[in-house]
């Protein structure tokens, strides 16, 4: 109920920004608009307002602008009246059609700002160069021969700088082969390397780790844990254990091999160090403390003009991994099985509100922009389609039959449909017992 709850409140938000931004523009050229709709299919809910109907259908899956004289089907022939929508200007047309994705990119930019301006947790490694702290055992990265210490230079061709940077470079290549250049001694060397896919979105991952110093999130529920007793707190960053740095793989190691041994952990609280003795249980054969290690963070908290700018370098970086997205389609390095559809956006939207509130609308935000990019994607039925069949219009110097932007608007309609059903089909396979049924995969 909470991911049905949480995914209808963000694509509601959505899509009626996107279609207030048509509404809106629309009205100001003086075009008078027949229906302004929430989903599609049976009107549950409308009242009329002058000329336009206000009502939101039974199919939650998007909405629409109904415009007069759209010659958007047979029944919707243009008359020639001056309040339609062919009847105005090329640029007036273009102006209401982009209004709808430009609406969506401010949305985005928006909401992002004011999440990021109550403050946001960044992992302190994230910028930094890709040194490989760790490598997991049995993975692609050590059975490629990548050590502790290398520095990963790029990924498929694509140079890296930042950890950051390394992981939208690898997530999106599951299963493919790729090249991986890094410096190792001095020396500069090329291993080929197939990233395993994790989770249930078939994200890639190569199996390195920073050394990243680890910090506690989380202390057990338990009424007494050795964390607990040595009086360890959330928040306490752990630099060392009996005077030797640790990564967070290092002191998961430590503790694991140490049960009933006293430990000495140096750590660090609002910035004063200070040293604590814990004894690691004995629990199912491995010694454990009772904590959640996560690599260390930091708080970001900008002020407005501040949190304005990391939005836009966040979106825009968003915007970039959809076009990279989007090659990788067209190119086949980018499997299908990690587009998420309404079913996969739910599940995403439930686990985003039970985080909390900024997970959320930090998700509304990322779902906004990619919903304004794609929508000014050159195919017909999307809005990008309209303004390109309006471009080649102009460039002929002559407006198209409908027969012919019927049957281009088909075409679009064809290549949406599968799209969705495609995702759609991957959404149901993450659900185990759905995949059991799947005697074909």
């Amino acid at each position: 109920m909470t991911s049905l709850i949480a995914f209808l409140f963000v694509l509601g938000v959505l899509v009626f920004v996107h279609e207030l931004g048509h509404f809106v523009v629309a009205r100001l050229h003086g075009v008078r608009c027949l229906t302004f709709s929430l989903g599609f299919g049976p009107k549950v809910l409308q009242t009329k307002r002058g000329d336009t109907v206000y009502c939101i259908c039974a199919i939650p899956l998007g909405g629409y602008v109904k415009m007069a004289g759209a010659g958007e089907g047979p029944d919707d022939k243009p008359e020639g009246k001056d309040d339609e929508f062919l009847s105005k200007t090329k640029w007036q047309r273009f102006q209401i059609l982009i209004a709808g994705p430009v609406m969506n990119i401010i949305l985005a930019v928006g909401v992002m700002t004011v999440v990021l301006y109550q403050g946001a947790p960044v992992p302190v490694y994230e910028d930094q160069p890709p040194v490989v702290g760790s490598v997991a055992e049995d993975s692609p990265a050590a059975a490629a021969g990548i050590r502790p210490g290398d520095r990963i230079l790029s990924v498929a061709g694509r140079e890296v700088d930042t950890w950051e940077e390394l992981t939208y470079a690898v997530v999106p290549r599951a299963e493919q082969e790729i090249a991986v250049v890094l410096r190792r001694e001095g020396g500069v060397h090329t291993v080929q390397v197939t990233p395993v896919a994790l989770g249930r979105y078939d994200m890639g991952d190569l199996g390195v780790e920073p050394a990243a110093t680890p910090q506690v999130v989380s202390l057990m529920s338990t009424t007494s844990s050795a964390a607990q007793d040595a009086g360890i707190l959330v928040g306490d960053v752990i630099e060392a254990v009996d005077g030797r740095e640790v990564t967070t793989q290092s002191l998961m190691d430590t503790i694991q091999a140490s049960p009933d041994i006293s430990l000495t952990l140096r750590i660090r609280r609002d910035g004063v160090r200070q040293e604590i003795v814990v004894i690691p249980q004995l629990v199912d054969d491995v010694g454990l403390i009772g904590v959640g290690l996560n690599p260390e963070v930091r708080i970001v908290e900008p002020g407005p003009y501040e949190a304005f700018t990391m939005s836009l370098e966040q979106n825009y970086e968003w915007s970039g991994l959809i076009f990279q997205t989007l090659w990788g389609l067209l190119t086949r390095e980018t499997s299908t099985t990690q587009l998420l559809g309404p079913i996969g956006i739910a599940q995403l939207s439930g686990d985003a509100a039970q985080v909390g509130w900024a997970v959320l609308f930090g998700l509304m935000a990322m779902i906004s922009i990619n919903l304004g990019i794609l929508n000014l994607l050159p195919v017909p039925v999307l809005d990008g389609g309209h303004i390109f069949i309006m471009a080649m219009e102009g460039v002929s110097r002559r407006d198209f039959s409908m027969r012919v932007k019927e049957r281009m608007q088909l075409v679009g309609l064809v290549l949406i449909l599968t799209l969705i059903v495609t995702v759609t089909y991957h959404d149901l396979a993450r659900f185990e017992w759905i995949e059991r049924l799947m005697i074909w995969r």
